[in-house]
């Protein structure tokens, strides 16, 4: 077989061959594809809302600090020459019980000086009175007009009134003697809680030394920081006239599970924090250490603890309540109406730790929604965990 007729049937075979796949592909059949698109309703869990009265809780950070807080000084300087057995850190005492005794001698004897000399003052006032009764006597027999100036002279009216002068001070003097002696005895100003001594037996103090810290029993104060929002919404007693908001006092680094302290909204004080800028108010509570014994079971209160306080705020009428897990962005709520997601904007007029109290954007028996969604569209097809799954099948 020659060359040319070899290349005559390979372009014989090549032609057939673009022959045979032009017409496979033109006569492909064209496949149609035929199914369905499911839209499933996305399901939520939902809680009903009413509205109500409702008295929020505020709740606040706060530090302990004693309402009387004194620092033991004398007022008269001296030797301690001996210390209550009680005047130690963390005992208790009672009003005017003895704490530091400074040697009293030199008072004593100063004392003493001072009462001879009121003595020789009134010696001297009785020896001028008789004085005086001479120089009446004198004057009546004279019988002379005299001016006033001149007759209280010859009636010795001045040395009359020096003498009577000397006998005031000499009293003074001797009562300033008296005192200063008393004041060598220190004792408790009221019924305190020892925190502090810095005195000794042997000890040389002088006049504003500190010899120790106490406080009072009766009642501690608990200073909070509250958002000044806030404030509107509570009550403080007015020169014990009005009845401050109920404040509970909670502490779980310092107190059993469960354990709690009940005080009253006592004064809102007249200025910001100077870190926080939050109001400051002060909280009242009675027998702090847990002396009485109706109080006994209470967890006493440290000086310088900080504690939790919740106040209860003034009532909030015809509101909503719901719990702030479920304000979504720019407090928005979802809601459940018919089957369809609704997002609401409502109005707050109070928050607290838990809750928000809503006056506008709900109404009762609406369905808010509780469950978190991935896709959050105005009108989205929502359903329960009770109702069937919907599915709308559209040929294409």
């Amino acid at each position: 077989m020659n060359k040319r007729k070899t290349l005559l049937i390979s372009l014989g075979i090549l032609l057939l061959s673009i022959v045979i796949t032009s017409l496979v592909f033109f006569t492909e059949p064209t496949a149609k594809r035929e199914g369905a698109t499911k839209k499933t309703a996305m399901l939520v869990e939902t809680t009903e809302v009413a509205r109500a009265n409702y008295s929020p809780v505020i709740v606040a950070t706060g530090n302990v600090q004693a309402s009387r807080d004194i620092t033991l000084s004398p007022q008269v300087s001296g030797a301690i020459i001996a210390i209550s057995e009680n005047f130690t850190p963390g005992a208790y005492v009672k009003k005017g019980q003895m704490l530091v005794q400074i040697d009293p001698s030199d008072y004593r004897n100063m004392l003493k000086l001072r009462e001879s000399d009121l003595e020789l003052a009134k010696a001297d006032l009785r020896v001028e009175m008789g004085r005086q009764d001479v120089a009446k006597k004198d004057y009546e027999l004279v019988g002379q007009d005299l001016s006033p100036e001149n007759k209280a002279l010859v009636l010795r009216e001045p040395q009359l009134q020096s003498a009577k002068a000397n006998v005031a001070s000499a009293e003074a003097s001797k009562e300033q003697a008296e005192l200063n002696l008393k004041r060598t005895t220190i004792r408790a100003p009221i019924d305190a809680h020892i925190i502090s001594r810095n005195a000794n037996v042997g000890s040389q103090v002088g006049a504003g030394t500190a010899l120790g810290r106490v406080v009072g029993m009766d009642e501690y104060w608990v200073v909070a920081n509250v958002p000044v929002s806030k404030i509107p919404y509570l009550s403080f007693e007015e020169n014990n006239q009005a009845t401050g908001t109920p404040v509970m006092i909670k502490s779980e680094t310092n107190w059993p599970a469960g354990q709690s302290r009940n005080g009253t909204l006592f004064r809102l004080v007249g200025a910001l924090d100077n870190q926080t800028r939050l109001a400051r108010v002060i909280v009242r509570v009675k027998d702090p250490l847990s002396q009485l014994t109706d109080n006994q079971e209470n967890p006493p209160m440290m000086i310088g603890s900080f504690v939790e306080v919740h106040m209860e705020a003034k009532e909030l009428k015809n509101v909503i309540r719901l719990d702030r897990a479920y304000l979504r962005k720019n407090d928005d709520v979802w809601v459940m109406n018919e089957g369809q997601l609704e997002i609401r904007d409502v109005t707050l007029v109070f928050e607290d730790a838990r809750y928000a109290y809503i006056s506008d954007g709900l109404e009762d028996k609406d369905q808010v929604i509780t469950s978190n969604l991935a896709t959050v569209v105005e009108g989205s097809a929502l359903r329960q965990e009770s109702e069937s799954n919907t599915i709308e099948t559209q040929p294409e």
